[in-house]
């Protein structure tokens, strides 16, 4: 039974993958503009505290930093395992995946314990516009980690089931722009958030 791309002339197979690219970096720019958004809120409301916690009282830097090297050594797996996908080989590919998708989970846990925390210290969303933008911006940059953790696990699935076909491989890429994607808007997330809430 042949499969959609091989029953596609090349040129078609090569434009498909050209649009797939165009469509994924839309995608991209398209959170960029979101994130733009939320840490432009979060600048204007960074001193709204309502008479509630500032940064200074709540944020761990320590805790802040190692979510921080987890979620780049995460990066570092991913792009040891991509190495190992355009040397075809599977077993180190989907190490890679493996240890950069455990990091991965290690941040959200980290990130769900610091807002479990704050919450029961009743500095959770509601307190304050400071919080409020805090929660907003800090939560929507977990849940597209969690996004991306669930996106390794069908790719580890895909890869065990089909190989290394070009599809798969361009997914990988597509999930390695995303992935290096989220460790951008965490840097300038842990430095503005972050480091400027606590000096």
């Amino acid at each position: 039974m042949q499969t959609q791309s091989s029953a596609m002339p090349e040129h078609e197979v090569h434009d498909t993958a050209q649009t797939q690219a165009l469509g994924f970096w839309l995608y991209l720019m398209s959170d960029l503009v979101m994130f733009s958004g939320l840490f432009a809120t979060y600048v204007v409301m960074a001193h709204n505290y309502a008479g509630g916690p500032t940064g200074k009282e709540l944020f761990n830097l320590t805790d802040a930093l190692l979510e921080t090297m987890l979620l780049l050594f995460s990066s570092v797996a991913f792009g040891l395992g991509m190495v190992g996908m355009h040397k075809g080989d599977k077993r180190m590919l989907l190490a890679g995946l493996a240890a950069a998708l455990l990091l991965g989970l290690g941040f959200v846990g980290m990130e769900a314990a610091e807002f479990s925390h704050m919450i029961s210290q009743g500095a959770g969303p509601q307190r304050s516009g400071f919080l409020s933008a805090f929660f907003t911006l800090v939560g929507t940059h977990g849940l597209h980690v969690s996004f991306g953790i669930l996106w390794m696990v069908v790719m580890m699935a895909q890869i065990a089931t089909k190989g290394l076909t070009a599809p798969v491989q361009a997914r990988l890429v597509r999930l390695g722009m995303f992935w290096h994607f989220l460790d951008i808007v965490w840097i300038c997330l842990f430095s503005i958030v972050y480091l400027m809430g606590v000096l």
